[in-house]
C-alpha cells in the first residue's frame, strides 16, 4: 500500500521487430518526455498505450509482439501516441493452409510431489469445495428457489459445518426456446454437466416447474448420474406443480427437506491429500488492457506450464480472443486431427458471427481501448499467452466435459460469464481470472483467483485482487517468479484458502450459451 508511481520514463517493447512500445508509468508520460534510448514524445501518451519508436508513414505496418496489429492511417512521427483511431485493422487470418502440429516445444521435466487437500469423488474427480448445487430446469422456479436457499443457509448450513455452501444454479433457459433446433443441445448439456461439477460431490438436486420444455428426464436422462456417488445415482427432484404442494410454503418445505438429505451426505465428506494432477484449472481474462499480455497473462501461462508438468488439466478459451492467433494454436496442436478440431471450432464461430451480422471487431470493448488495446488482433496476441507453451492435447466444444489431462482448448464465446459457465460445465474446479481494468467477477460454484495486471489496480482494489502481476512491469518480479507464486497460491486455494471473491461472497449469474432461436 506504500507503493508510489515511479518518475523515470519506462516503456515495454516485447519483440525485437516491434516499432511501438507500451508506456509503463502510472498516469502516462507527458509531451516532451525523452524516452531512454528512444524518441521524445510529441504528445501525452497514457499508461498502457503505445508510443511510436520510429517514424511511421501512412500505411506502415505497426508491429507489436512481432505481429502486425494494424496499419497507420496517417503519418505518425516518432514519439506519437498510437491508438485505435489511427490504425486500420488487418483482415482476419484465413482458415486454409494453416500449420498443423508443427511446433514441438522442448519436453519439460515432470513436476512431482505437489499436492493439495481436496474432496475425492466416487467417479475419481476431485472437488476443491464441498457444495450443494441445486440446478433448475427453467427460469420460472428461480424466485421460489431463492427463498428456499435463503432458508437453507440460515437454518440448515449451521448444522452441517463440513459443507461450504449451497449454490442455486439459476439460468434463463428451459422454456420459450426452440428446444429441438440445431444448437439447442449446447445449453442443455451445459446445464447437465454443471450439475456434475466436481465441487458438488456427486449430489444432483433439481427443482422443476412441471410444464416446461426442458423436462428433468431430458436434462438428466437415465444413466447420466454416475452410480456409486453419495446419492447412489438418484436425483433429488422437487416439482413445484406437483399436486401435493398446497401453497407457497409447501414448495419451500419440500425443497428444504430434499436439500437436507443431500447435506447430510455431503457433511460426511472430508478433505484428503491428493496430487496436484487432480486440479482442473480454467484460465480467462476480462476487463483486459495492454498490460494483460505483458504481466498477468504471461505469468498465468508460466503457471499453466507448471500445472501441465504436474499432470493437471488446464483449459483456455475465448474463441474470438484467440481467433487472430489461430496459426499459433494449430501449430501447437499435438496431432493434425486436433489441429483440424481447432479449425472446425473457429469456422463454426465465424459462421455464428456472420449470421448475427457482426465480425470479430465487435469483441474489443471501450474499456479495452481505454486500456491501450487498439483492436482484437492486439488483444488476441496478449490473450493467447495465458495458455503457456505446452502442446494442445485436447479440444472440446461448448458445453462438453473435459476428457483428458494436459492443455485443452475449450471453445467458448469470450463473454466472461458465458466462458466461466462453460468452463464449469467442462469440470473446472479452480479458476484464474486476469484483469487490467478491474472487475469483481466471481463464481459461486468454484473459487476464482483474480490477478491484476497493474500495480495501480492492485493497490486501489486491494481487497478484490488476489495477486499483483504489475510487479513484473515494476521490475520487482519476473514472469517466472510470479508464475511460481501463482502455482503455489492455486494449491493453497484448492486446499480451502479463500479468495477475495469468496470472502465477500461475490459471484455472477450463470449465463448459458444458446445459439438456437428463442420462440
Amino acid at each position: 500500500m506504500a507503493e508510489t508511481p515511479r518518475t523515470t520514463p519506462r516503456t515495454v517493447r516485447l519483440h525485437e521487430r516491434d516499432n511501438v512500445a507500451v508506456v509503463v508509468n502510472e498516469g502516462g508520460l507527458a509531451a516532451g518526455t525523452a524516452l531512454p534510448g528512444g524518441p521524445v514524445l510529441v504528445e501525452k501518451v497514457p499508461q498502457a498505450h503505445k508510443v511510436a519508436l520510429v517514424d511511421l508513414p501512412a500505411g506502415t505496418p505497426v508491429l507489436r509482439y512481432g505481429v502486425e496489429i494494424g496499419r497507420t492511417l496517417a503519418d505518425l512521427p516518432a514519439g506519437s501516441w498510437v491508438h485505435e483511431r489511427r490504425l486500420a485493422m488487418p483482415d482476419a487470418r484465413g482458415l486454409e493452409g494453416l500449420p498443423r502440429a508443427t511446433r514441438r516445444a522442448p519436453a519439460l521435466p515432470p513436476l512431482e510431489g505437489y499436492t493439495f487437500e481436496g474432496y475425492r469423488n466416487a467417479d475419481g474427480s476431485v472437488g476443491t469445495r464441498n457444495l450443494l448445487g441445486i440446478t433448475t430446469t427453467v427460469q420460472c422456479v428461480a424466485g421460489v428457489l431463492d427463498v428456499a436457499v435463503q432458508r437453507i443457509r440460515e437454518q440448515l448450513l449451521p448444522k452441517y459445518p463440513n459443507v461450504d455452501g449451497v449454490v442455486a444454479l439459476e439460468h434463463a433457459y428451459g422454456c420459450g426456446v426452440a428446444i429441438d433446433a440445431p444448437g439447442a443441445e449446447i445449453p442443455i448439456r451445459t446445464l447437465r454437466h454443471i450439475a456434475q461439477n466436481p465441487n458438488f460431490g456427486g449430489e444432483v438436486m433439481v427443482v422443476s416447474l412441471g410444464c416446461e420444455k426442458l423436462q428433468p428426464e431430458r436434462l438428466m436422462p437415465p444413466g447420466s448420474i454416475p452410480i456409486g456417488g453419495p446419492s447412489g445415482g438418484v436425483m433429488g427432484h422437487v416439482c413445484l406443480q406437483d399436486g401435493a404442494h398446497v401453497g407457497f410454503m409447501s414448495m419451500i418445505d419440500d425443497i428444504v427437506a430434499t436439500a437436507e438429505r443431500h447435506l447430510q451426505r455431503l457433511n460426511a465428506r472430508r478433505r484428503v491429500t491428493v496430487p496436484a494432477s487432480e486440479l482442473v484449472v480454467g484460465v480467462q481474462c476480462g476487463g483486459s488492457d495492454a498490460f494483460s499480455g505483458i504481466t498477468a497473462n504471461p505469468a498465468v501461462g508460466f503457471a499453466s506450464d507448471l500445472l501441465v508438468r504436474a499432470g493437471a488439466s488446464v483449459m483456455f478459451s475465448e474463441t474470438t480472443e484467440v481467433r487472430d492467433a489461430v496459426e499459433q494454436l494449430t501449430a501447437r496442436a499435438a496431432t493434425p486431427g486436433l489441429a483440424q478440431r481447432i479449425v472446425d471450432e473457429m469456422a463454426w464461430y465465424d459462421g455464428y458471427l456472420q449470421k448475427g451480422g457482426v465480425d470479430r471487431s465487435a469483441n474489443t470493448t471501450p474499456g479495452n481501448k481505454a486500456g491501450g488495446l487498439s483492436n482484437i488482433v492486439e488483444k488476441a496476441m496478449g490473450s493467447i499467452i495465458k495458455s503457456g507453451t505446452a502442446p494442445i492435447s485436447g479440444v472440446i466444444s461448448p458445453g462438453e466435459r473435459l476428457a483428458g489431462k494436459g492443455l485443452t482448448y475449450a471453445a467458448t464465446p469470450a463473454s466472461d460469464f458465458i466462458c466461466g459457465t462453460l468452463q464449469l460445465a467442462a469440470g473446472m474446479n479452480l479458476h484464474v481470472f486476469t484483469t487490467g481494468r478491474g472487475t469483481p467477477y466471481g463464481l459461486a460454484a468454484c473459487p476464482v483467483l483474480k490477478v491484476a495486471t497493474r500495480t495501480e489496480l492492485a493497490r486501489r482494489w486491494h481487497d478484490l485482487m488476489d495477486l499483483n502481476a504489475g510487479r513484473i512491469a515494476d521490475g520487482e518480479a519476473t514472469i517466472e517468479s510470479l508464475g511460481w507464486e501463482l502455482f503455489h497460491l492455486l494449491l493453497a486455494v484448492a486446499s480451502g484458502q479463500r479468495t477475495w471473491a469468496e470472502h465477500w461472497k461475490l459471484h455472477n449469474a450463470l449465463v448459458l450459451f444458446n445459439p438456437a432461436p428463442v420462440t
